[in-house]
């Protein structure tokens, strides 16, 4: 055999090798936002979860600090509420505390109370601020000063005010039904999406995985829904064990 032939079917093989490769390459492709934000459940603070070993160390329920196990201390974030849209901004105080794994955040009760969170179904979004902003600049000097007040004020003296408007308009919102829906993530390829899936129910007792299409490239795979918070976090506890690296959960999807 010529040397020729042997280089046109080393060069042959090759490049199927290389297209097969970019094949299986196209199943892994997967979708992840380059700012960290995420959507979930808070822990708002209280003494008796120190008591009861939920939580490893304290915080000043005055404060406007939380606690978070992946984001750098004395990073800013921005908190909100999706019911009424009313914002905050947070301190991160410490990654390397100790509480359940379900909820996104520990909060105080001032921040809990300025957002008007229901106590019962604490949902938020959080997501991570440049330090370097903008936005930071601007609201860096309020948050100074809004620390300090809090220090010396009781938490029950602590309440919103309306600046925009000399009433404050009371707005009434009906209390919706429990329906979330887990998060896994979002794939580029459906057959990606099909592979998670099936991982899922090979790796887990979890049955109600779905594929929902928001476009022609980008496929997202949930758990649920869900209208029970007991059932929600039992599904949250176990789909964790596969170390997926943020899972969301998503209200009315």
């Amino acid at each position: 055999m010529s040397f020729k032939k042997i280089i046109l079917i080393i060069s042959i093989f090759f490049l199927s090798a290389c297209n097969q490769f970019e094949k299986n390459e196209k199943s892994l492709v997967y979708l992840s936002d380059q700012k960290y934000r995420n959507t979930g459940f808070a822990l708002i603070y209280d003494e008796k979860l120190k008591k009861e070993k939920k939580i490893s160390k304290k915080i000043d329920n005055r404060s406007l600090l939380i606690f978070h196990k992946k984001i750098k201390k004395n990073s800013f974030v921005k908190i909100t509420n999706p019911v009424n849209n009313k914002s905050i901004i947070a301190e991160v105080i410490s990654n390397n505390i100790k509480f359940s794994d379900f909820y996104n955040s520990v909060i105080t009760k001032r921040i809990a109370e300025e957002l008007a969170l229901d106590p019962k179904e604490p949902y938020i979004d959080l997501t991570l601020i440049s330090k370097n902003s903008t936005f930071i600049a601007k609201k860096a000097k309020t948050f100074d000063e809004e620390k300090k007040v809090a220090e010396k004020a009781p938490v029950d003296g602590i309440k919103i005010d309306n600046l925009g408007s000399e009433k404050e308009k009371i707005k009434i919102i009906n209390k919706q039904k429990f329906l979330y829906s887990i998060k896994i993530a979002d794939f580029y390829y459906r057959d990606s999406a099909e592979n998670m899936i099936s991982r899922i129910k090979d790796e887990t007792n979890i049955k109600n995985s779905t594929i929902k299409k928001l476009s022609k490239t980008k496929y997202r795979v949930l758990l649920g829904p869900f209208n029970d918070i007991k059932k929600l976090e039992k599904s949250f506890n176990e789909i964790k064990v596969l170390n997926f690296e943020n899972i969301e959960i998503l209200k009315d999807v």
